[in-house]
C-alpha cells in the first residue's frame, strides 16, 4: 500500500522521468496512409530506460497525462471521492496544462463500470456538427474536398463541445464530492500560473505559424511574438473565470449566456474560413448514454464504445480475428506481427465501410463482432506471408444498405485517463480537441475543437454515399477506444490511448502485451509499437520493432520507422492494483 509520503515520492520521481523523457523532442516522421506527413504532433522519443515497474496499490489509481493532472485526482480520490468526481478534477486540469489534446472545447468518450450495480455503462460527450452544415462543408466550389490544414484552421472545423456536458452528468450521476470544488484545483492554477511542460513548448515552437492565425491564441502561447519555453511560468486568469463560471452554474454556464456567445462570435468571425456553429447549437447539445460493445477474448470481454467511435469494434474485431491463433511467442515473432497487422488491415477496411454515427445511418455492430463471422474471416490468416489486398467483409446487417468507403482524416491529438477508485468503480475516459491545438482559436481560456475534420471530406464516390459523410447534428466518426476488459463479471483492467487512428492499434496491442505475453502494464504500455492499417507497418523507431522491418518486408510488407506518439494508461485490477504510464508522454500513476 502506498502510504502518502510514498505517493508524493512516486509522483515527484516519476515527473522527473516524464521531463526526461520529454526533452528530445523531435517532428514525427512521416507515417503511411493518407495525411500522415502534415501532422503536426511531436513525440518524446522512446527512451526504455523510463519504462519503470507498476505502481502498486490497494485502494485507489488514478493514471493520466500529466503529474499536476494526476495529483489533482489522487487527492480527491484520497479524500474519498468517486472515479468520476476524479475525472472532474483531471479534466479540467489537463485542459490547462495540455490545452493541445483536451478542453472545455472538445468531446470525450467514457467507459464506466459501477460497482454498485455491477454494470457498464458508456457515455458519449463527442462534439456534434453544427445544425447548419452540409455535406459540402469541406469541399471547394467545384466540389473537391479542401486540404487538411485549409479546413482545419479556423471556424468551419468547429463542432459543438461535448466535454462540459459529459463531465457535469458524470459528476451527476456517480459523483459525491462538491461540484466547484473540483473545479477548484483547475481554478487556483490557472491563476497562480503553472511551469510549461518541455511536451507543451515543443508542441508550440512546431506550430508556432497556425497558432498566429488567431490573435487570441498567439498572445497566449507566444507572447511577444515568442513561442512559449518548457519552464516558464504561464498564468490563464480567462480559464479561471470560466471554470468559476461552471462553478456557479454548471454546464449551462458554458451552453447558455455570454460564453456561449463569445464561443460562436470566435467560430463565426473567424478570418477567412469562418465557421457555421450557432447558439442554438449550443444550447440544444445533449450526451447521450449508449450501449457498450462487448467482444469475448481468451476468456474475457473487451468493452468499449460503440458508434459514433470505431475502437470498440475495431479492437474487438482485431482480437475476435486472432483467438483462434496462437500469439505467446510475442513481439519478437515476425509471425506473431503479421498476423496482428493483417488482423488490423481487415478490421480497418470493415471501419472504413461501415462504421458511422448510428443515429444517422445503420452500422452493423453485432454482426461486425460476431464470433462466426469473425473466425470464417480470421481464415484469411491462415497463410504464412502478408495479405496481398483487403476489403470490407459481409457482416451481418438487420438491413442492406450501400456504403462507399471512407476517406475522413483523424489526427493524433488526445488524452486517456483510467481511475479506480475505493468503491471499485472504474474509469476509462478518452478525451479531445482532435488535431494538436485544435482549431488555433482560443475563446475564454481554452481551445476549441476542430472536431468535423473527423467526417470525410468526400460525400459520395461514384455516387455511393459515404456512411461517415457531414450531416447537420451528426457526431464524426472517431478512433477513440476507451476500454474495460472484464473477466467473470468483474473488471480486469482499463486501458485506452491517444493517437489518431492508431489508437485502436495501441490499444489492442496493450490488451494482446497483458493478456497473451503476460507482461505487467508498465511493461505492456511500454513495449515498441507495429501498427499497420491500410498495408505498411509502422515500426516504432528506438525499439526492437525497427530492426524487425527486414523480416516484415521478406513477408510482402512495406514498412516505416517512426517515432510513435501512444499515450496508453493502464491499470489491472486483481489481488491490488497495478498501473502503468506510456514512457513516451508525460503521464504518470498515483495510487494508495
Amino acid at each position: 500500500m502506498l502510504k502518502p509520503l510514498t505517493a508524493v515520492a512516486v509522483f515527484l520521481a516519476s515527473g522527473a522521468l516524464a521531463q526526461q523523457a520529454a526533452d528530445s523532442i523531435a517532428p514525427e516522421a512521416a507515417g503511411s496512409g493518407a495525411f500522415a506527413e502534415i501532422s503536426p504532433e511531436v513525440t518524446a522519443a522512446f527512451d526504455a530506460k523510463n519504462a519503470g515497474t507498476p505502481v502498486m496499490a490497494e485502494d485507489w489509481m488514478v493514471v493520466a497525462a500529466n503529474p499536476h493532472a494526476v495529483k489533482a485526482g489522487a487527492d480527491v480520490l484520497a479524500a474519498g471521492g468517486t472515479a468520476a468526481d476524479a475525472l472532474v478534477a483531471v479534466q479540467t486540469v489537463l485542459g490547462l496544462v495540455e490545452p493541445q489534446s483536451s478542453g472545455l472545447g472538445g468531446g470525450a468518450f467514457l467507459v464506466w463500470y459501477d460497482a454498485a450495480s455491477d454494470a457498464i455503462t458508456t457515455m458519449d460527450g463527442r462534439e456534434t456538427a453544427p445544425l447548419a452544415a452540409t455535406p459540402q462543408l469541406f469541399q471547394d466550389d467545384a466540389g473537391e474536398p479542401l486540404g487538411f490544414f485549409d479546413a482545419v484552421v479556423g471556424g468551419r472545423s468547429v463542432g459543438t463541445p461535448g466535454t462540459p456536458a459529459l463531465l457535469e452528468a458524470v459528476h451527476a450521476r456517480w459523483g459525491t464530492q462538491d461540484w466547484a470544488d473540483l473545479l477548484a484545483p483547475a481554478t487556483q492554477m490557472a491563476r497562480d500560473g503553472f511551469a510549461v511542460s518541455p511536451r507543451l513548448a515543443g508542441l508550440v515552437a512546431s506550430d508556432a505559424e497556425r497558432l498566429a492565425s488567431s490573435d487570441a491564441t498567439a498572445a497566449y502561447f507566444m507572447p511577444g511574438g515568442v513561442p512559449v519555453k518548457a519552464g516558464d511560468t504561464l498564468t490563464n486568469p480567462d480559464y479561471a473565470d470560466t471554470l468559476a463560471a461552471l462553478a456557479e452554474g454548471g454546464a449551462s454556464a458554458f451552453y447558455t449566456g455570454d460564453i456561449a456567445r463569445d464561443i460562436v462570435a470566435t467560430v463565426q468571425g473567424a478570418a477567412g474560413n469562418p465557421g457555421v456553429l450557432s447558439e442554438v447549437d449550443l444550447s440544444i447539445y445533449s450526451v447521450k448514454e449508449r450501449p457498450a460493445v462487448c467482444a469475448p477474448y481468451r476468456a474475457h470481454e473487451v468493452c468499449g464504445m460503440g458508434p459514433p467511435s470505431s475502437g470498440a469494434l475495431a479492437v474487438g474485431q482485431i482480437l475476435g480475428l486472432l483467438e483462434g491463433y496462437d500469439l505467446s511467442a510475442g513481439p519478437e515473432d515476425a509471425n506473431v506481427l503479421r498476423l496482428i497487422g493483417d488482423a488490423s488491415r481487415l478490421a480497418f477496411a470493415d471501419r472504413g465501410r461501415y462504421v458511422a454515427d448510428s443515429d444517422y445511418v445503420p452500422v452493423p455492430v453485432e454482426g461486425m463482432i460476431d464470433p462466426a463471422y469473425l473466425a470464417e474471416r480470421g481464415k484469411l490468416l491462415s497463410g504464412d506471408d502478408a495479405l496481398p489486398e483487403v476489403s470490407p467483409g459481409d457482416p451481418a446487417f438487420d438491413h442492406a444498405l450501400k456504403w462507399a468507403d471512407d476517406r475522413s482524416i483523424e489526427l493524433p491529438s488526445t488524452s486517456h485517463i483510467s481511475i479506480v477508485d475505493s468503491m471499485g468503480n472504474v474509469a476509462s475516459m478518452t478525451t479531445t480537441i482532435e488535431n494538436g491545438f485544435g482549431s488555433r482559436l482560443m475563446v475564454r481560456g481554452f481551445l476549441l475543437n476542430n472536431e468535423l475534420t473527423d467526417f470525410s471530406f468526400a460525400s459520395h464516390t461514384d455516387g455511393t454515399p459515404i456512411a461517415n459523410r457531414v450531416e447537420p447534428g451528426k457526431r464524426p466518426r472517431s478512433s477513440m477506444a476507451p476500454t474495460i476488459v472484464m473477466k467473470d463479471g468483474t473488471p480486469v483492467l482499463a486501458v485506452g490511448s491517444p493517437g489518431g487512428s492508431r489508437i485502436i492499434g495501441y490499444v489492442a496491442e496493450a490488451i494482446i502485451a497483458h493478456l497473451d505475453w503476460g507482461m505487467d502494464v508498465q511493461q505492456a504500455v511500454s513495449v515498441g509499437h507495429a501498427v499497420n492499417r491500410f498495408g505498411t507497418f509502422d515500426l516504432e523507431a528506438g525499439t526492437p520493432r525497427a530492426d524487425q522491418a527486414a523480416a516484415l518486408e521478406a513477408l510482402g510488407y512495406e514498412t516505416s520507422v517512426t517515432d510513435l506518439t501512444s499515450g496508453l494508461h493502464m491499470i489491472a485490477i486483481g489481488d491490488g492494483l497495478q498501473g502503468g504510464a506510456d514512457p513516451r508522454r508525460e503521464g504518470i500513476a498515483l495510487g494508495e
